[in-house]
């Protein structure tokens, strides 16, 4: 690993370069930050999907992709005056003070459970900060993962069931009256599948489950299932339309066995 002198020295040669990049090389020179978001947004995805795969080398390198983002929005910034890397850098020292008081100041907090109640009740006191307890979730969020922060923070001012087994009861209310609106062909069925994946993400919540990543396991598993049919088809000179719905239940299977084994051994 690489001391604080070389870190330190990495990042100032990152500034540097976007300083060198940002006059010198005419796309770089072009970008505002509207024309930059998306590519932040899919940045960020890709690191997301190297994160779920435990791609440690992946990781680092998209990492880097992320870091270049921040860095290019403090550098245009600096071009305005209005903010530049070390205001960026400042504020969120400051913030990460300001929020664990636990840590430099007086308050008390043992376990993670605890900091995330006192996060709320900081977050609450803050100036500037949130001014409601949903305030500070962006409206940007993924649906799955805006339907957990939501009912993660008002969990933390005590809006949550005594017990977590009681959300089952919600979870088949919510199934059952789905299910009424399906037999109807109802236009509510929209709404009351809302309801029901949104009672679905409180009972992940409830039982340390991130339902984000719980899909995203279950998205790779089921293109790896189906990845495996496709290629034991091509194998036999088969296409997969000219299969039955059977040959293929056959080859899941197989492929399922065969993850089986491979984890056995």
């Amino acid at each position: 690993m690489h001391t604080r002198e070389e870190k330190l020295a990495a990042f100032g040669r990152l500034l540097d370069i976007m300083d060198d990049l940002r006059e010198k090389c005419p796309w770089d020179r072009k970008q505002t930050f509207d024309s930059l978001r998306q590519n932040t947004i899919e940045e960020t995805y890709e690191l997301a999907t190297a994160i779920s795969r435990h791609d440690m080398n992946e990781i680092s390198k998209e990492l880097g992709d992320v870091l270049l983002h921040v860095v290019f929005y403090a550098k245009m910034g600096s071009e305005t005056g209005e903010f530049d890397i070390a205001d960026v850098c400042n504020r969120l020292c400051d913030k990460l003070i300001f929020r664990h008081p636990h840590v430099y100041g007086e308050a008390a907090a043992q376990n993670a459970e605890e900091v995330s109640h006192l996060w709320e009740q900081v977050k609450l006191k803050e100036k500037g900060g949130n001014k409601t307890v949903l305030g500070g979730i962006p409206d940007s969020l993924p649906s799955l993962v805006k339907a957990y922060r939501i009912q993660d923070k008002v969990a933390n001012v005590g809006f949550d069931w005594e017990k977590k087994e009681d959300v089952w009861a919600k979870v088949k209310e919510e199934i059952a009256e789905f299910e009424a609106e399906v037999v109807k062909i109802s236009p509510d069925m929209e709404a009351e599948f809302g309801d029901l994946m949104f009672s679905l993400i409180n009972a992940a919540r409830l039982y340390k489950i991130r339902p984000d990543n719980a899909l995203e396991h279950t998205n790779l598993k089921f293109i790896r299932r189906f990845n495996y049919i496709e290629a034991r088809a091509k194998e036999q000179g088969r296409e997969l339309k000219d299969m039955t719905l059977a040959e293929m239940d056959a080859l899941w299977n197989e492929a399922k066995a065969n993850e089986q084994l491979s984890i056995n051994n």
